[in-house]
């Protein structure tokens, strides 16, 4: 058993607002600048859509991720000489419209322009070619369209066989954030030609040497979810890196810091690196999830804590596992799902399914329906966060669905005994308050530092006793 830590993120999609406030400081921090204008490293989709870029879903037309092959884990974009073969020219590459060329307006003619009939007007430009052009994609463009006809284009929705119906009240919606998932299996590391992806030690965090990128762009199509970028300036492969000036000194990322839904919660996992290739690895891609769980270890148990110390996790990082918002809602309630895990690269951002409007009309008295009364239908949600497991999806909703009965008969002061047999009602207390009126301190547990024992600091540092590590001596 070798033990690991991870750095992990849940979103409750049952509170994001689609406000994009998370894009927006995602942008401003890490993406203003030329070449970058069409990356964005954290985005809010409508669902059901094609995404952003175009059909990011769609693992058969850019082969991301991993795929059995006689047993064995594999590239789905092909063994080391079809790679190479690919090197120059690779045809699952996305391109600029893809996600969108980037624009600004020609604000001159309004400045400069003489005095005529009609007021003038800024036309779109590209901020790459400067030429002018017609605007027809963006990063946002579906947004609350989810009866648009790009909806009816969703992979999700051909896998399960439905289309979005014309009529209003059979329309569903819902909206997914995105982000890179800074997987324990990334397959952008394993693609990356010159070894530029790498994936940190201390805490997880999949990064981008740009020192040692080379502009190669395997990495792009590699990832399934389309979250490493190609700047087009410098030539060099572009990500999300987690914040991680902030998460080293204990603050989360700027965009669950800023989330205005305070849907995000950010906290430390252990798991067992010798298990995460035969998790990957599951014959049956249902059951990724169950095996994703178990290679995820309690922090609780003296052996984990033990074996942790071992490796070099220091007590501050055990003590944040142990305190993680993210280990309760993924591990203890199971109530958190991974995006895609039939992908195979064990993402560690993980979703709590959302609740929706009731379908029919409920009969006088009832309150709350079952999950196959909600307008998002369970088979959808199976696609996106079960690998088309239908029966998690309705485990979860069920969880949900009582913590919301619980606490109306508590509010009401009824009797809540018929809870009882099933679940353990401190348990549900918790989950309401993480979930519901959880405060900063409580959806946010990011240890200061790396995970190292303070000697270990010491010998790295060459510690002389003048706080060279990050605050060994108080």
């Amino acid at each position: 058993m070798k033990i690991k830590a991870q750095i992990s993120m849940v979103m409750n999609l049952d509170k994001c607002i689609g406000c994009h406030t998370c894009s927006i400081t995602c942008k401003n921090t890490w993406t203003n600048r030329e070449g970058a204008e069409y990356m964005y490293f954290n985005n809010v989709e409508t669902k059901p859509g094609i995404g952003y870029p175009r059909n990011w879903e769609d693992q058969n037309r850019w082969k991301g991720g991993w795929v059995l092959k006689n047993g064995k884990l594999e590239l789905a974009t092909g063994s080391k000489a079809s790679r190479l073969l690919k090197l120059f020219y690779h045809p699952q590459q996305p391109e600029l419209k893809d996600y969108f060329e980037p624009w600004t307006y020609d604000y001159e003619t309004l400045i400069h322009s003489k005095r005529k009939n009609n007021q003038p007007v800024a036309r779109p430009r590209s901020l790459i070619t400067k030429e002018r052009m017609e605007v027809e994609w963006g990063p946002n463009w579906e947004d609350d369209l989810a009866g648009g006809d790009t909806a009816r284009a969703d992979i999700n929705l051909k896998n399960i066989g439905q289309e979005v119906a014309l009529d209003f009240h059979d329309i569903f919606m819902k909206y997914l954030p995105r982000l890179c998932n800074h997987c324990l299996n990334p397959a952008c590391v394993a693609a990356c030609p010159s070894g530029a992806m790498y994936k940190r030690d201390e805490d997880g965090v999949v990064l981008v040497n740009q020192d040692v990128c080379r502009g190669w762009r395997h990495c792009v199509p590699a990832c399934p979810y389309k979250k490493v970028y190609y700047n087009w300036k410098t030539n060099k492969a572009e990500k999300c890196v987690f914040c991680y000036p902030r998460l080293e000194n204990g603050l989360p990322m700027i965009c669950a810091d800023t989330c205005v839904g305070r849907m995000r919660y950010a906290g430390v996992l252990l798991y067992d690196m010798d298990r995460v290739q035969a998790a990957a690895a599951t014959p049956n891609k249902e059951d990724i999830y169950e095996n994703v769980l178990d290679i995820l270890l309690d922090p609780h148990d003296p052996a984990v804590i033990a074996a942790a110390r071992e490796e070099g996790i220091s007590e501050n990082w055990i003590k944040a596992a142990q305190e993680s918002p993210v280990y309760k809602m993924v591990k203890e309630w199971k109530i958190a799902l991974p995006l895609h895990a039939e992908y195979r690269t064990v993402p560690m951002v993980w979703y709590v399914p959302p609740m929706s409007p009731i379908l029919h009309q409920r009969a006088a008295g009832v309150n709350f329906p079952e999950s196959e009364e909600m307008r998002i239908p369970v088979a959808y949600l199976s696609q996106l966060l079960a690998a088309g497991n239908e029966a998690v999806i309705r485990r979860v909703l069920q969880t949900l669905i009582d913590l919301r009965r619980f606490m109306q008969k508590q509010t009401r002061g009824e009797s809540t005994d018929e809870f009882k047999e099933r679940y353990d009602t401190d348990q549900l207390m918790a989950m309401y308050r993480l979930l519901g009126v959880a405060k900063y301190r409580e959806r946010f547990r990011i240890p200061a530092g790396a995970p190292l024992s303070r000697e270990e600091k010491k010998e790295a540092q060459g510690c002389a006793g003048f706080n060279t590590c990050g605050g060994c001596h108080a």
